[in-house]
Protein backbone atom coordinates (compact mmCIF):
# COMPACT_ATOMS: atom_id res chain seq x y z
CA UNK A 1 0.00 0.00 0.00
CA UNK A 2 1.24 3.50 -0.87
CA UNK A 3 1.55 6.40 1.56
CA UNK A 4 -1.53 8.64 1.55
CA UNK A 5 -3.29 11.62 3.11
CA UNK A 6 -7.07 11.49 3.43
CA UNK A 7 -9.34 14.31 4.55
CA UNK A 8 -13.12 14.07 4.11
CA UNK A 9 -14.86 16.74 6.20
CA UNK A 10 -18.38 16.69 4.68
CA UNK A 11 -21.18 16.50 7.26
CA UNK A 12 -23.87 14.12 6.02
CA UNK A 13 -27.53 14.54 6.95
CA UNK A 14 -29.26 11.32 5.80
CA UNK A 15 -32.89 10.24 5.82
CA UNK A 16 -36.50 11.11 5.21
CA UNK A 17 -37.55 14.78 5.11
CA UNK A 18 -34.10 16.00 6.15
CA UNK A 19 -34.25 18.78 3.51
CA UNK A 20 -36.57 20.58 5.94
CA UNK A 21 -33.50 21.17 8.15
CA UNK A 22 -31.55 23.03 5.45
CA UNK A 23 -31.65 26.43 7.14
CA UNK A 24 -30.28 25.03 10.39
CA UNK A 25 -27.26 23.57 8.66
CA UNK A 26 -26.57 26.56 6.42
CA UNK A 27 -26.53 28.68 9.58
CA UNK A 28 -24.33 26.16 11.39
CA UNK A 29 -21.76 26.37 8.59
CA UNK A 30 -21.73 30.14 8.44
CA UNK A 31 -23.98 30.99 5.50
CA UNK A 32 -25.61 34.46 5.56
CA UNK A 33 -26.48 35.04 1.89
CA UNK A 34 -27.08 31.91 -0.20
CA UNK A 35 -27.21 31.24 -3.92
CA UNK A 36 -29.66 28.36 -4.47
CA UNK A 37 -28.49 26.58 -7.61
CA UNK A 38 -30.65 23.98 -9.36
CA UNK A 39 -31.51 22.40 -12.68
CA UNK A 40 -34.78 22.26 -14.55
CA UNK A 41 -38.30 22.46 -13.23
CA UNK A 42 -38.36 19.14 -11.36
CA UNK A 43 -37.28 20.65 -8.03
CA UNK A 44 -39.96 23.30 -8.52
CA UNK A 45 -42.74 20.91 -9.54
CA UNK A 46 -42.00 18.50 -6.68
CA UNK A 47 -42.20 21.27 -4.09
CA UNK A 48 -38.60 20.63 -2.98
CA UNK A 49 -37.44 24.16 -3.82
CA UNK A 50 -40.29 25.67 -1.79
CA UNK A 51 -39.43 23.49 1.18
CA UNK A 52 -35.80 24.58 0.99
CA UNK A 53 -36.73 28.26 0.75
CA UNK A 54 -39.08 27.94 3.72
CA UNK A 55 -36.34 26.38 5.80
CA UNK A 56 -33.92 29.17 4.89
CA UNK A 57 -36.52 31.82 5.72
CA UNK A 58 -37.22 30.24 9.08
CA UNK A 59 -33.48 30.50 9.81
CA UNK A 60 -33.46 34.19 8.69
CA UNK A 61 -31.05 33.43 5.84
CA UNK A 62 -31.18 35.56 2.70
CA UNK A 63 -31.02 33.87 -0.69
CA UNK A 64 -31.10 34.36 -4.43
CA UNK A 65 -31.63 31.74 -7.13
CA UNK A 66 -30.12 30.42 -10.33
CA UNK A 67 -31.74 27.52 -12.14
CA UNK A 68 -31.18 26.02 -15.56
CA UNK A 69 -28.33 23.54 -15.07
CA UNK A 70 -28.33 20.86 -17.78
CA UNK A 71 -26.63 17.45 -17.89
CA UNK A 72 -22.94 17.91 -18.75
CA UNK A 73 -23.14 21.39 -17.12
CA UNK A 74 -22.05 24.34 -19.22
CA UNK A 75 -19.65 27.21 -18.65
CA UNK A 76 -22.19 29.88 -19.63
CA UNK A 77 -24.37 29.32 -16.58
CA UNK A 78 -21.29 29.20 -14.38
CA UNK A 79 -20.24 32.66 -15.59
CA UNK A 80 -23.75 33.91 -14.83
CA UNK A 81 -23.60 32.41 -11.33
CA UNK A 82 -20.22 33.96 -10.64
CA UNK A 83 -21.59 37.39 -11.64
CA UNK A 84 -24.62 36.96 -9.36
CA UNK A 85 -22.44 35.97 -6.41
CA UNK A 86 -20.18 38.96 -6.81
CA UNK A 87 -23.03 41.43 -7.31
CA UNK A 88 -25.19 40.04 -4.50
CA UNK A 89 -22.29 39.40 -2.12
CA UNK A 90 -23.20 35.74 -1.79
CA UNK A 91 -21.13 33.82 0.78
CA UNK A 92 -22.56 30.30 0.40
CA UNK A 93 -23.67 28.09 -2.51
CA UNK A 94 -26.50 25.57 -2.05
CA UNK A 95 -26.81 22.99 -4.83
CA UNK A 96 -30.24 21.35 -5.08
CA UNK A 97 -30.03 18.54 -7.60
CA UNK A 98 -27.74 15.83 -8.94
CA UNK A 99 -24.09 15.74 -9.92
CA UNK A 100 -24.42 18.27 -12.74
CA UNK A 101 -25.94 20.86 -10.41
CA UNK A 102 -23.32 20.19 -7.74
CA UNK A 103 -20.46 20.39 -10.26
CA UNK A 104 -21.80 23.70 -11.56
CA UNK A 105 -22.16 24.99 -7.99
CA UNK A 106 -18.55 24.09 -7.24
CA UNK A 107 -17.40 25.95 -10.35
CA UNK A 108 -19.35 29.02 -9.27
CA UNK A 109 -17.80 28.73 -5.81
CA UNK A 110 -14.36 28.91 -7.42
CA UNK A 111 -15.13 31.83 -9.71
CA UNK A 112 -16.93 33.89 -7.08
CA UNK A 113 -13.70 34.48 -5.11
CA UNK A 114 -11.34 34.74 -8.09
CA UNK A 115 -10.48 37.77 -10.20
CA UNK A 116 -9.72 35.74 -13.33
CA UNK A 117 -11.63 33.20 -15.40
CA UNK A 118 -12.98 30.25 -13.40
CA UNK A 119 -11.95 28.02 -16.34
CA UNK A 120 -8.32 28.46 -15.26
CA UNK A 121 -9.00 25.89 -12.54
CA UNK A 122 -10.24 23.41 -15.16
CA UNK A 123 -6.99 23.91 -17.04
CA UNK A 124 -4.85 22.90 -14.08
CA UNK A 125 -4.54 26.02 -11.92
CA UNK A 126 -4.29 25.15 -8.24
CA UNK A 127 -7.36 25.91 -6.14
CA UNK A 128 -6.52 28.15 -3.19
CA UNK A 129 -9.96 29.27 -2.04
CA UNK A 130 -13.64 28.80 -2.79
CA UNK A 131 -16.99 29.69 -1.31
CA UNK A 132 -18.48 26.92 0.84
CA UNK A 133 -20.82 24.59 -1.03
CA UNK A 134 -23.60 22.44 0.39
CA UNK A 135 -25.87 19.99 -1.42
CA UNK A 136 -29.35 18.54 -1.34
CA UNK A 137 -29.03 15.45 -3.51
CA UNK A 138 -31.79 14.40 -5.91
CA UNK A 139 -29.90 11.96 -8.15
CA UNK A 140 -27.65 9.14 -6.97
CA UNK A 141 -24.75 8.92 -9.41
CA UNK A 142 -21.76 11.22 -9.51
CA UNK A 143 -20.79 11.22 -5.85
CA UNK A 144 -20.19 14.99 -6.05
CA UNK A 145 -21.99 15.37 -2.72
CA UNK A 146 -18.87 14.05 -1.00
CA UNK A 147 -16.08 14.43 -3.53
CA UNK A 148 -13.30 16.87 -4.33
CA UNK A 149 -14.19 17.07 -8.02
CA UNK A 150 -16.20 19.10 -10.49
CA UNK A 151 -16.58 18.56 -14.25
CA UNK A 152 -17.70 21.36 -16.59
CA UNK A 153 -18.15 21.60 -20.36
CA UNK A 154 -16.90 24.85 -21.92
CA UNK A 155 -19.15 25.94 -24.74
CA UNK A 156 -16.20 27.29 -26.69
CA UNK A 157 -15.09 24.02 -28.27
CA UNK A 158 -17.35 21.84 -26.04
CA UNK A 159 -14.31 20.82 -23.98
CA UNK A 160 -15.18 18.78 -20.90
CA UNK A 161 -12.64 19.19 -18.11
CA UNK A 162 -12.30 18.60 -14.37
CA UNK A 163 -11.07 20.56 -11.35
CA UNK A 164 -10.17 18.94 -8.04
CA UNK A 165 -9.48 20.21 -4.54
CA UNK A 166 -10.39 19.37 -0.96
CA UNK A 167 -11.80 22.91 -0.87
CA UNK A 168 -14.52 21.67 -3.22
CA UNK A 169 -15.83 19.02 -0.85
CA UNK A 170 -19.29 20.15 0.29
CA UNK A 171 -19.40 21.35 3.88
CA UNK A 172 -22.63 19.42 4.33
CA UNK A 173 -24.84 17.23 2.16
CA UNK A 174 -28.47 16.34 2.75
CA UNK A 175 -29.32 12.87 1.43
CA UNK A 176 -32.99 11.91 1.42
CA UNK A 177 -33.48 8.72 -0.63
CA UNK A 178 -37.15 9.63 -1.15
CA UNK A 179 -36.07 12.48 -3.43
CA UNK A 180 -34.76 9.94 -5.95
CA UNK A 181 -37.92 7.82 -6.19
CA UNK A 182 -39.40 9.84 -9.08
CA UNK A 183 -36.34 9.43 -11.31
CA UNK A 184 -36.91 7.79 -14.70
CA UNK A 185 -35.46 4.28 -14.99
CA UNK A 186 -32.84 5.42 -17.51
CA UNK A 187 -31.47 8.09 -15.18
CA UNK A 188 -31.39 5.61 -12.31
CA UNK A 189 -29.44 3.13 -14.45
CA UNK A 190 -27.04 5.83 -15.66
CA UNK A 191 -26.40 6.73 -12.04
CA UNK A 192 -25.68 3.14 -11.07
CA UNK A 193 -23.25 2.85 -13.99
CA UNK A 194 -21.45 6.02 -12.92
CA UNK A 195 -21.06 4.67 -9.37
CA UNK A 196 -19.58 1.42 -10.62
CA UNK A 197 -17.18 3.29 -12.87
CA UNK A 198 -15.95 5.42 -9.96
CA UNK A 199 -15.11 2.25 -8.07
CA UNK A 200 -13.50 0.49 -11.04
CA UNK A 201 -11.24 3.45 -11.83
CA UNK A 202 -9.72 2.75 -8.43
CA UNK A 203 -10.00 -1.03 -8.47
CA UNK A 204 -7.88 -1.59 -11.57
CA UNK A 205 -4.52 -0.60 -10.14
CA UNK A 206 -0.88 -1.58 -10.33
CA UNK A 207 -0.48 -1.16 -6.56
CA UNK A 208 0.01 -4.48 -4.77
CA UNK A 209 -1.23 -5.64 -1.36
CA UNK A 210 -4.30 -3.38 -1.08
CA UNK A 211 -6.74 -5.99 0.19
CA UNK A 212 -8.68 -3.60 2.43
CA UNK A 213 -9.56 -1.22 -0.41
CA UNK A 214 -10.07 -4.12 -2.82
CA UNK A 215 -12.72 -5.50 -0.49
CA UNK A 216 -14.34 -2.09 -0.02
CA UNK A 217 -14.51 -1.67 -3.80
CA UNK A 218 -15.97 -5.13 -4.27
CA UNK A 219 -18.58 -4.53 -1.57
CA UNK A 220 -19.80 -1.34 -3.23
CA UNK A 221 -19.93 -2.98 -6.64
CA UNK A 222 -21.95 -5.89 -5.24
CA UNK A 223 -24.34 -3.46 -3.56
CA UNK A 224 -24.97 -1.59 -6.81
CA UNK A 225 -25.41 -4.86 -8.71
CA UNK A 226 -27.92 -6.14 -6.13
CA UNK A 227 -29.89 -2.94 -5.47
CA UNK A 228 -30.21 -1.45 -8.97
CA UNK A 229 -32.61 -4.11 -10.32
CA UNK A 230 -34.73 -3.63 -7.18
CA UNK A 231 -35.28 0.08 -7.76
CA UNK A 232 -35.87 -0.45 -11.46
CA UNK A 233 -38.59 -2.97 -10.59
CA UNK A 234 -40.01 -0.83 -7.76
CA UNK A 235 -38.99 2.85 -7.92
CA UNK A 236 -40.42 3.46 -4.42
CA UNK A 237 -38.29 0.82 -2.70
CA UNK A 238 -36.88 3.11 -0.01
CA UNK A 239 -34.33 0.68 1.41
CA UNK A 240 -32.84 -0.09 -2.01
CA UNK A 241 -32.76 3.63 -2.83
CA UNK A 242 -31.05 4.33 0.50
CA UNK A 243 -28.38 1.71 -0.12
CA UNK A 244 -27.70 3.10 -3.60
CA UNK A 245 -27.58 6.68 -2.33
CA UNK A 246 -24.92 5.88 0.27
CA UNK A 247 -23.04 3.62 -2.15
CA UNK A 248 -22.81 6.50 -4.63
CA UNK A 249 -21.20 8.73 -2.02
CA UNK A 250 -18.76 6.09 -0.74
CA UNK A 251 -17.83 5.19 -4.31
CA UNK A 252 -16.38 8.64 -4.93
CA UNK A 253 -15.27 10.31 -1.70
CA UNK A 254 -12.00 8.36 -2.24
CA UNK A 255 -12.14 6.09 0.80
CA UNK A 256 -11.78 3.26 -1.75
CA UNK A 257 -8.86 4.90 -3.50
CA UNK A 258 -6.45 5.69 -0.69
CA UNK A 259 -3.03 4.07 -0.78
CA UNK A 260 -3.39 2.85 -4.35
CA UNK A 261 -2.65 4.09 -7.84
CA UNK A 262 -5.80 5.06 -9.74
CA UNK A 263 -6.47 5.13 -13.48
CA UNK A 264 -9.31 7.39 -14.81
CA UNK A 265 -8.66 6.70 -18.51
CA UNK A 266 -12.22 5.51 -19.09
CA UNK A 267 -13.63 8.73 -17.66
CA UNK A 268 -11.35 10.84 -19.85
CA UNK A 269 -12.30 8.82 -22.92
CA UNK A 270 -15.98 9.22 -22.04
CA UNK A 271 -15.73 12.96 -21.48
CA UNK A 272 -15.04 13.40 -25.18
CA UNK A 273 -18.12 11.31 -26.05
CA UNK A 274 -20.47 13.34 -23.86
CA UNK A 275 -18.78 16.55 -24.94
CA UNK A 276 -19.35 15.83 -28.63
CA UNK A 277 -22.70 14.03 -28.50
CA UNK A 278 -24.15 15.41 -25.23
CA UNK A 279 -25.01 11.90 -24.05
CA UNK A 280 -25.57 10.98 -20.41
CA UNK A 281 -22.24 10.46 -18.67
CA UNK A 282 -23.28 7.08 -17.24
CA UNK A 283 -24.35 5.84 -20.66
CA UNK A 284 -21.02 6.88 -22.15
CA UNK A 285 -19.16 5.05 -19.39
CA UNK A 286 -21.16 1.89 -20.07
CA UNK A 287 -19.74 1.98 -23.60
CA UNK A 288 -16.16 3.00 -22.82
CA UNK A 289 -15.35 0.92 -19.75
CA UNK A 290 -15.66 -2.56 -21.32
CA UNK A 291 -13.70 -1.39 -24.36
CA UNK A 292 -10.91 -0.16 -22.06
CA UNK A 293 -11.03 -3.42 -20.08
CA UNK A 294 -10.60 -5.56 -23.18
CA UNK A 295 -7.66 -3.44 -24.35
CA UNK A 296 -5.68 -3.37 -21.07
CA UNK A 297 -6.70 -6.70 -19.50
CA UNK A 298 -3.41 -8.48 -20.15
CA UNK A 299 -1.47 -5.87 -18.20
CA UNK A 300 -2.63 -7.76 -15.08
CA UNK A 301 -4.91 -10.60 -16.05
CA UNK A 302 -5.05 -11.87 -12.46
CA UNK A 303 -6.63 -8.61 -11.28
CA UNK A 304 -9.32 -8.94 -13.91
CA UNK A 305 -9.80 -12.59 -12.94
CA UNK A 306 -10.19 -11.49 -9.30
CA UNK A 307 -12.83 -8.99 -10.44
CA UNK A 308 -14.65 -11.79 -12.26
CA UNK A 309 -14.60 -14.16 -9.30
CA UNK A 310 -15.26 -11.80 -6.40
CA UNK A 311 -17.73 -9.44 -8.07
CA UNK A 312 -19.46 -11.56 -10.71
CA UNK A 313 -19.22 -15.02 -9.13
CA UNK A 314 -17.27 -16.57 -12.00
CA UNK A 315 -15.39 -19.81 -11.41
CA UNK A 316 -11.62 -19.41 -11.47
CA UNK A 317 -9.78 -21.13 -14.31
CA UNK A 318 -6.36 -21.61 -12.73
CA UNK A 319 -4.94 -23.11 -15.93
CA UNK A 320 -5.97 -20.09 -17.97
CA UNK A 321 -6.95 -17.06 -15.86
CA UNK A 322 -7.49 -15.06 -19.06
CA UNK A 323 -10.67 -17.09 -19.64
CA UNK A 324 -11.94 -16.04 -16.23
CA UNK A 325 -10.99 -12.42 -16.84
CA UNK A 326 -12.91 -12.34 -20.12
CA UNK A 327 -15.96 -13.88 -18.46
CA UNK A 328 -15.92 -11.08 -15.90
CA UNK A 329 -15.97 -8.45 -18.64
CA UNK A 330 -18.79 -10.32 -20.37
CA UNK A 331 -20.77 -10.40 -17.11
CA UNK A 332 -20.26 -6.64 -16.72
CA UNK A 333 -21.57 -6.02 -20.24
CA UNK A 334 -24.54 -8.32 -19.63
CA UNK A 335 -25.40 -6.39 -16.47
CA UNK A 336 -25.22 -3.09 -18.35
CA UNK A 337 -27.59 -4.45 -20.97
CA UNK A 338 -29.96 -5.82 -18.32
CA UNK A 339 -30.43 -2.36 -16.77
CA UNK A 340 -30.96 -0.68 -20.13
CA UNK A 341 -27.50 0.75 -20.74
CA UNK A 342 -25.76 0.89 -24.14
CA UNK A 343 -22.47 -0.96 -24.67
CA UNK A 344 -21.67 0.12 -28.24
CA UNK A 345 -21.14 3.39 -30.11
CA UNK A 346 -24.19 2.81 -32.29
CA UNK A 347 -26.46 2.59 -29.24
CA UNK A 348 -25.30 6.07 -28.19
CA UNK A 349 -25.64 7.58 -31.65
CA UNK A 350 -21.84 7.86 -31.82
CA UNK A 351 -20.04 7.26 -35.12
CA UNK A 352 -16.75 5.60 -36.01
CA UNK A 353 -15.95 8.43 -38.43
CA UNK A 354 -15.93 10.87 -35.48
CA UNK A 355 -13.08 9.07 -33.69
CA UNK A 356 -10.44 11.50 -35.10
CA UNK A 357 -12.47 14.38 -33.63
CA UNK A 358 -12.63 12.62 -30.25
CA UNK A 359 -8.88 12.06 -30.28
CA UNK A 360 -8.19 15.68 -31.26
CA UNK A 361 -9.76 17.11 -28.10
CA UNK A 362 -8.62 14.34 -25.73
CA UNK A 363 -6.65 15.64 -22.75
CA UNK A 364 -3.34 13.78 -22.96
CA UNK A 365 -0.91 15.04 -20.36
CA UNK A 366 2.72 14.38 -21.38
CA UNK A 367 1.32 12.55 -24.43
CA UNK A 368 -0.21 9.72 -22.33
CA UNK A 369 -3.06 9.27 -19.89
CA UNK A 370 -4.01 6.76 -17.24
CA UNK A 371 -1.81 4.72 -14.93
CA UNK A 372 -2.91 1.06 -15.07
CA UNK A 373 -1.64 1.26 -18.64
CA UNK A 374 -0.25 4.56 -19.90
CA UNK A 375 -2.26 5.12 -23.04
CA UNK A 376 -0.90 6.91 -26.08
CA UNK A 377 -3.05 8.63 -28.68
CA UNK A 378 -2.89 5.47 -30.78
CA UNK A 379 -4.01 3.35 -27.81
CA UNK A 380 -6.97 5.65 -27.27
CA UNK A 381 -7.95 5.41 -30.91
CA UNK A 382 -7.91 1.60 -30.69
CA UNK A 383 -10.08 1.66 -27.54
CA UNK A 384 -12.63 3.87 -29.28
CA UNK A 385 -12.59 1.43 -32.19
CA UNK A 386 -13.26 -1.48 -29.82
CA UNK A 387 -16.38 0.38 -28.65
CA UNK A 388 -17.84 0.77 -32.15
Amino acid sequence: MNNFNFYSPTYFVFGKERENETGKYVSRFGGKKVLIHYGSGSVVRSGLLDRVKKSLQEASIEFCELGGVVPNPRSGLVYKGVEICKCEKVDFILAVGGGSVIDSAKAIALGAVYDGDFWDFYNGKRVEKALPVATILTLTAAGSEGSTGSVITHENGMLKRAANSDLLRPVFSILNPELTCSLPAYQTACGATDMMAHVMERYFTNTKNVEITDRLCEGILLTVINETPKVLADPNNYDARANLMWAGMVAHNDICGVGREQDWSSHNLEHELSGLYDVAHGAGLAVMFPAWMKYVMNNDVNRFAQFAVRVWGCEMDFQNPENTARKGIEKYEQFMTSIGMPIRFSQLGAKAEDIPALIKTLALGSNTMGSFVKLTEDDCRKIYELAV
